[in-house]
């Protein structure tokens, strides 16, 4: 049941439900929610907007904009299917901004989250208030959050594999930010791969290149340093968190947070 208050909320479920057959489905003008289907065992056949027919294997699902005409039927003798649609009044917004791979086939490790979770739904929709109202919105949010970090599209890694990559630089930059001869050299030293290849992976997981996570992460440190101790000398911090003379220090830190460090000092302990 969809009431007035879930048609205000950011994002909403529409329907949730597992097919242990799925039958044959043909919609040419579409489903006017987000659409969202995918195989658990089984195999089925779909088709979309008019393109060629493309086959849904185990783990292997799509996610179709409203009102895309398609259709779809098994192709073995037995197609167990789970789907889900949602809405909302943020839903185009969030879809994008997650960036959650529309109209093309997602596939994912037998061994993720994705791989369960038609039994993760199946035992909270026992009570329909659970998925309704904020828990509703909530568990669409947590969906679209697991589709983007274990799917995986077009050949590429999924972005926990790619963030599994990075976790030891991670952890290294936590422990040496401070050290001013970290460049990409010593991040690609660190993490066994190219410095081609860690801008690659540190794109994709943060949006930002691997340079700029640095600072970034240097200058929530500096952040951290400002309210921690009031006595604690600008030239004391920016030598502590990497940078090499307090001038770029300060540069930086109101090119990122639009203050000064003293700025932002003052506004923050007395707020």
């Amino acid at each position: 049941m969809i009431t007035e208050v879930d048609q205000q909320l950011p994002l909403h479920i529409e329907s949730v439900g597992y097919q242990a057959q799925q039958p044959s489905i043909m919609r040419e003008s579409g489903y006017p929610y987000y659409h969202w289907l995918h195989t658990i065992d089984g195999c089925g056949e779909m088709i979309v907007g008019g393109g060629a027919p493309f086959r849904l294997p185990p783990c292997h699902g799509i996610l179709l904009n409203p009102h895309t005409p398609h259709s779809y039927c098994p192709v073995s003798g037995h197609w167990g299917a789970w789907y889900l649609t949602f809405e909302g009044s943020l839903a185009f917004s969030l879809v994008t901004a997650i960036d959650v791979p529309l109209m093309t086939v997602i596939n994912w490790d037998a061994d993720s989250p994705l791989a369960n979770i038609h039994n993760v739904f199946e035992q909270k929709c026992q009570y329909s208030f659970y998925v309704t109202g904020i828990n509703g919105s909530l568990e669409v949010y947590s969906f679209l959050a697991l589709l983007k970090t274990y799917g995986r599209s077009s050949g590429q890694s999924s972005l926990s594999k790619d963030h599994e990559k990075l976790k030891p630089l991670l952890v290294k930059i936590e422990k040496e930010f401070g050290n001013s001869d970290i460049g990409l050299g010593w991040m690609a030293d660190i993490a066994n791969i190219s410095p081609q290849h860690i801008n690659t992976l540190f794109r994709k997981v943060f949006g930002i290149s691997a340079y700029q996570y640095l600072l970034q992460f240097r200058i929530q440190k500096a952040k951290e340093f400002l309210l921690s101790d009031p006595g604690l000398t600008i030239k004391y911090i920016a030598l502590s968190t990497g940078f090499n003379d307090s001038s770029h220090f300060v540069s930086y830190f109101r090119k990122s947070t639009g203050f000064t460090p003293e700025q932002f000092r003052k506004r923050n302990l007395h707020a």
